[in-house]
Protein backbone atom coordinates (compact mmCIF):
# COMPACT_ATOMS: atom_id res chain seq x y z
CA UNK A 1 0.00 0.00 0.00
CA UNK A 2 1.09 3.35 -0.91
CA UNK A 3 -0.66 6.07 0.95
CA UNK A 4 -2.81 4.04 2.86
CA UNK A 5 -5.03 3.68 -0.66
CA UNK A 6 -3.11 2.44 -3.92
CA UNK A 7 -1.00 -0.91 -4.03
CA UNK A 8 1.32 -1.40 -6.87
CA UNK A 9 -0.17 -3.82 -9.31
CA UNK A 10 2.78 -5.83 -9.84
CA UNK A 11 3.11 -8.04 -12.91
CA UNK A 12 -0.55 -7.40 -14.28
CA UNK A 13 0.24 -4.73 -16.60
CA UNK A 14 -2.33 -2.17 -15.59
CA UNK A 15 -1.38 1.76 -15.55
CA UNK A 16 -1.40 3.19 -12.89
CA UNK A 17 -3.15 6.60 -13.36
CA UNK A 18 -3.49 9.54 -10.80
CA UNK A 19 -5.50 12.99 -10.89
CA UNK A 20 -4.20 15.90 -9.54
CA UNK A 21 -6.39 18.96 -8.85
CA UNK A 22 -6.06 21.69 -5.98
CA UNK A 23 -7.24 20.35 -3.00
CA UNK A 24 -8.32 16.68 -4.16
CA UNK A 25 -12.30 17.94 -3.01
CA UNK A 26 -14.11 18.39 -6.36
CA UNK A 27 -12.25 17.87 -9.68
CA UNK A 28 -9.93 14.83 -9.21
CA UNK A 29 -12.08 12.80 -6.85
CA UNK A 30 -14.68 12.76 -9.48
CA UNK A 31 -11.66 11.41 -11.88
CA UNK A 32 -10.95 9.02 -9.51
CA UNK A 33 -14.63 7.42 -8.96
CA UNK A 34 -15.59 7.89 -12.64
CA UNK A 35 -12.51 5.59 -14.27
CA UNK A 36 -12.07 3.63 -11.01
CA UNK A 37 -13.84 0.58 -12.42
CA UNK A 38 -11.73 1.13 -15.75
CA UNK A 39 -10.59 -2.60 -15.73
CA UNK A 40 -7.10 -1.46 -17.83
CA UNK A 41 -5.87 1.05 -15.14
CA UNK A 42 -5.92 1.57 -11.53
CA UNK A 43 -6.43 4.80 -10.29
CA UNK A 44 -5.68 7.42 -7.13
CA UNK A 45 -6.10 11.50 -6.75
CA UNK A 46 -4.71 13.97 -4.71
CA UNK A 47 -4.36 17.42 -4.56
CA UNK A 48 -1.36 19.85 -4.88
CA UNK A 49 -2.47 22.56 -2.32
CA UNK A 50 -0.58 21.86 1.16
CA UNK A 51 -4.68 21.34 2.58
CA UNK A 52 -5.44 18.84 -0.26
CA UNK A 53 -7.40 16.18 1.45
CA UNK A 54 -4.82 13.62 0.44
CA UNK A 55 -1.91 15.63 -0.60
CA UNK A 56 0.32 14.47 -3.58
CA UNK A 57 3.37 12.91 -2.68
CA UNK A 58 6.53 11.74 -3.97
CA UNK A 59 4.85 7.98 -3.56
CA UNK A 60 2.43 8.83 -5.37
CA UNK A 61 4.26 10.47 -8.38
CA UNK A 62 6.58 7.35 -8.20
CA UNK A 63 3.85 4.70 -8.82
CA UNK A 64 1.93 6.68 -11.54
CA UNK A 65 2.59 6.12 -15.15
CA UNK A 66 0.26 9.20 -16.33
CA UNK A 67 -0.75 12.37 -13.98
CA UNK A 68 -3.45 14.27 -14.98
CA UNK A 69 -3.40 17.29 -13.94
CA UNK A 70 -6.47 20.04 -14.34
CA UNK A 71 -4.59 23.41 -15.23
CA UNK A 72 -1.82 24.22 -16.44
CA UNK A 73 -1.07 25.74 -13.37
CA UNK A 74 -0.74 22.50 -11.81
CA UNK A 75 1.19 21.29 -14.14
CA UNK A 76 3.54 24.32 -13.44
CA UNK A 77 3.39 23.65 -9.66
CA UNK A 78 3.55 19.68 -9.64
CA UNK A 79 7.31 20.30 -11.68
CA UNK A 80 8.33 23.20 -9.30
CA UNK A 81 7.84 20.99 -6.61
CA UNK A 82 8.39 17.34 -7.37
CA UNK A 83 10.40 17.12 -10.77
CA UNK A 84 12.87 14.37 -9.55
CA UNK A 85 9.51 12.06 -8.93
CA UNK A 86 8.63 12.95 -12.51
CA UNK A 87 11.17 10.89 -14.49
CA UNK A 88 8.69 8.37 -15.89
CA UNK A 89 5.59 9.59 -15.55
CA UNK A 90 3.59 11.84 -18.62
CA UNK A 91 1.86 14.63 -17.17
CA UNK A 92 -1.00 15.55 -19.27
CA UNK A 93 -3.27 18.97 -18.41
CA UNK A 94 -6.84 18.23 -19.29
CA UNK A 95 -7.46 22.02 -18.96
CA UNK A 96 -10.41 21.91 -16.66
CA UNK A 97 -11.50 24.66 -14.74
CA UNK A 98 -12.39 25.09 -11.31
CA UNK A 99 -15.76 25.79 -11.78
CA UNK A 100 -17.68 22.39 -11.10
CA UNK A 101 -19.30 20.42 -8.20
CA UNK A 102 -18.38 16.91 -7.27
CA UNK A 103 -19.62 14.36 -9.50
CA UNK A 104 -21.57 17.29 -11.36
CA UNK A 105 -22.75 15.62 -15.11
CA UNK A 106 -21.10 18.40 -16.93
CA UNK A 107 -17.49 17.70 -15.45
CA UNK A 108 -17.97 14.02 -15.59
CA UNK A 109 -18.67 14.18 -19.61
CA UNK A 110 -15.56 16.46 -19.71
CA UNK A 111 -13.37 13.97 -18.06
CA UNK A 112 -14.37 10.97 -19.78
CA UNK A 113 -13.67 13.05 -22.97
CA UNK A 114 -10.80 14.60 -22.16
CA UNK A 115 -8.84 10.97 -20.10
CA UNK A 116 -9.81 8.50 -22.36
CA UNK A 117 -8.01 9.23 -25.48
CA UNK A 118 -4.37 9.29 -23.30
CA UNK A 119 -5.81 5.98 -21.93
CA UNK A 120 -4.56 2.69 -23.02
Amino acid sequence: MLNGRIRKAAGTGMKHVLFLCSRNRLRSPTAEHVFSNDGRIEVASAGLDHDADTACSPELLEWADIVFVMEKDHRAKLSRRFKPYLKHAKVICLDIPDKFAFMQPELVELLKARVARHLP
